[in-house]
């Protein structure tokens, strides 16, 4: 499926259309940490299943960075679409099919960082050098005022949660299974969410 495609895209086939960007496109490189791009949210959510933990924070941090990928979203467009607003970019293109909560921890995972610096310092000992490079250039550190309104986000919880695995997920040499892999968790949030 190509990204011309776009106007076609289902419940019964974006998890074919994800998966198949993880295929062609997840080989590039990561903002210059260790890792590809699909290693990098492969290991996230890899990390979430090892845990235990619920298939919607496994399926947000599997797909947390796809926004780097619009271009394959062909008719989707935006005014910038450039990667210092990738989340925004992959909130939008999931919120058809995904739940409120997946697109939340998507489209704040890059606010989320801001706001852990600001309320939990040692939160900043984990950022990898390209993570505190661009913390810089999302604003640095919440204010005090900004921070009080994003822990009013109903589903926070899940944003730190993605967050935390956002930052973990940078190992070089971490073996993960494929999407392939969660593909069937995948469907199964869709599906759930549209019923």
């Amino acid at each position: 499926m190509s990204a011309q495609d776009h106007t076609t895209l289902t419940r019964d086939n974006i998890v074919e259309f994800l998966g198949g960007i993880f295929d062609r496109r997840g080989g590039e490189e990561y903002l210059g940490e260790p890792v590809t791009m699909a290693e990098h949210m492969l290991q996230g959510a890899t990390i979430a299943e090892q845990n235990g933990q619920d298939e919607i924070i496994i399926v947000a941090a599997l797909l947390h960075d796809i926004g780097h990928f619009t271009s394959e979203f062909g008719t989707f467009t935006m005014d910038d679409t450039e990667d210092r607003h990738h989340e925004e970019a992959g909130a939008r293109v999931l919120e058809e099919f995904f739940p409120s909560v997946v697109t939340d921890c998507v489209r704040y995972h890059v606010a989320a960082k801001r706001y852990l610096c600001a309320t939990k310092p040692e939160y900043f000992n984990r950022l990898s050098e390209a993570s505190i490079h661009s913390l810089n250039l999302q604003g640095g550190p919440m204010s005090a005022e900004e921070a009080a309104a994003f822990a009013k986000n109903p589903n926070l919880k899940e944003i730190i949660a993605v967050r935390y695995l956002d930052e973990a997920g940078k190992y070089a040499d971490m073996a993960t299974p494929d999407f392939w892999h969660f593909a069937p968790m995948v469907q199964r949030v869709v599906d759930r969410h549209m019923g």
